[in-house]
C-alpha cells in the first residue's frame, strides 16, 4: 500500500521444511513476474553528440580503463534492505496470533511491515492472553516482499492449567508451530478505495502441535498432529469513514486453532469458515475495532460427547501506533468454552500484544 492515505517451541520446528515447499508454490509465479519487468524497464541509452551530427569519431585510444559508454549496465536491485518507511502508520495491520499480518486473530488481504514496492521489510511480535483456567503466549516473525506476499513463522505455548492436572497430565503446555506465506492476488486497499474493489489475497498456514502427554489421547479421538489451513482475505478500505472491513474465508479442520490437532471422530474434512474484522482509525496513532473468528468444532461430539465442545472467538481491540518501528495491540477476548467437560466456564481474559517493525 502506498503513502497516500490511510485511515485506519521446538519438535515443532522440525515440519518447517515441508512447509516451506508450500512457500515456493504460492511465490514463484510473482517472483518470475518481478524478473520480467526488471529486465523491460531497462531504459535505451540516447546517442552521443557525434552521432546526432552525423560525425565520425575517431578510434579510441587503447587504455586499460574502460570507457563510461563501455561499461556493462547493472540492473537495479530487485527489493532493497533499506529501513522501509514507504507506508503510514498502522497500514501493515498488526501481528495475528498464527503470525500473519492483520488483526489479532484473524489475517487481512494487507502485506505487514511498511515496505512499499521495491522493499523488504520484517516484523516480530511477541503475544499474551491469560484466561481464567489457561494462558497463550505466542511469538513469531514476518518478512514482506514489498506489497505482494510475505512470508511468516509463528511459535505459540498453551498452558492447560487445571485441565491438565484433571487430566493426570500436570504442567502441560501444547506448542505448536505455524508457517505462513501470504499472496495478494488483485485490488489496492488505498489506490481502490473510489470503488467496490477490494484488496484480495491468498493464504497458506502450515500448523504441527506437539501436545506432549496428550498425544496418545488426540490419536484417540482421530485427530492429526499436522493440518493445513487455506484462506481467502478481502479487505476494503472506506477512506472517507476512515474505516477498515476485512471478510476471511478459511479452510480449516483445526480443533481450538490447532492446539488439539486436526481433524477428529466427527469430521475429518474440512470447513469453511467466515472471519471478520472492522477498524476505525481514530487517529494516525490510534485505531480501535472488533473481530469475529468462526471454529471447526471436528471433535464435537466424540466417545467424550460434547466434552470437547468449540465455541466461536471474538474480541474487541484497540491498536497504538507512536511511530513506524512499534506498536502495541491490546483486547478483550472471549474464547467460549475451551474443553467445557473439564472446565465449563467461558474463557476470557485481555490480550497484549508488541510489534517492532523494520
Amino acid at each position: 500500500m502506498r503513502e497516500t492515505a490511510l485511515n485506519p517451541c521446538a519438535s515443532g520446528w522440525r515440519s518447517v521444511p515441508r512447509a516451506l515447499t508450500l512457500v515456493a508454490a504460492c511465490c514463484g509465479a510473482w517472483s518470475g513476474a518481478a524478473s520480467a519487468q526488471v529486465g523491460e524497464g531497462a531504459a535505451p541509452q540516447p546517442p552521443s553528440v557525434g552521432a546526432s551530427a552525423g560525425l565520425s569519431a575517431p578510434a579510441p585510444a587503447p587504455s586499460s580503463a574502460a570507457s563510461p559508454a563501455a561499461s556493462p549496465v547493472t540492473p537495479a536491485p530487485r527489493y532493497s534492505l533499506l529501513p522501509t518507511q514507504g507506508k503510514l502508520l498502522l497500514t501493515g495491520g498488526v501481528s495475528s496470533i498464527d503470525g500473519a499480518a492483520g488483526g489479532g486473530l484473524t489475517p487481512w488481504a494487507l502485506t505487514g511491515s511498511y515496505a512499499t514496492d521495491g522493499q523488504v521489510g520484517a516484523t516480530a511480535f511477541y503475544t499474551r492472553l491469560p484466561t481464567q483456567d489457561y494462558g497463550l503466549t505466542g511469538y513469531g516473525a514476518l518478512v514482506a516482499f514489498g506489497e505482494r506476499a510475505e512470508l511468516s513463522v509463528a511459535r505459540q505455548d498453551f498452558a492447560a492449567g487445571g485441565t491438565g492436572a484433571a487430566l493426570g497430565l500436570p504442567g502441560l503446555h501444547l506448542k505448536q508451530t505455524i508457517v505462513g506465506a501470504k499472496l495478494r492476488l488483485a485490488g489496492d486497499a488505498v489506490l481502490d478505495a473510489d470503488t467496490w474493489m477490494p484488496q484480495l489475497a491468498l493464504g497458506v498456514q502450515y500448523k504441527h502441535v506437539d501436545a506432549g502427554g496428550l498425544n496418545p489421547t488426540l490419536s484417540a479421538l482421530g485427530a492429526k498432529r499436522h493440518g493445513v489451513d487455506i484462506y481467502l482475505s478481502a479487505t476494503k478500505l472506506f477512506l472517507a469513514q476512515s474505516t477498515l472491513v476485512n471478510l476471511t474465508l478459511r479452510a480449516s479442520k483445526a480443533n481450538q486453532n490447532g492446539l488439539l490437532g486436526f481433524g477428529g471422530t466427527a469430521s475429518s474434512r474440512y470447513s469453511l469458515l467466515p472471519e471478520v474484522s472492522v477498524a476505525y482509525l481514530l487517529n494516525k496513532h490510534w485505531a480501535i475495532g472488533a473481530e469475529y473468528r468462526m471454529k471447526p468444532d471436528k471433535l464435537n461430539p466424540s466417545v467424550l460427547g460434547d466434552a470437547l465442545k468449540e465455541d466461536d472467538w471474538k474480541d474487541i481491540f484497540v491498536a497504538w501506533a507512536p511511530n513506524k518501528r512499534v506498536s502495541l495491540t491490546a483486547a478483550y477476548v472471549d474464547l467460549g468454552q475451551v474443553v467445557p467437560g473439564i472446565q465449563p466456564r467461558r474463557q476470557r481474559g485481555v490480550y497484549g500484544s508488541i510489534q517492532l517493525a523494520y
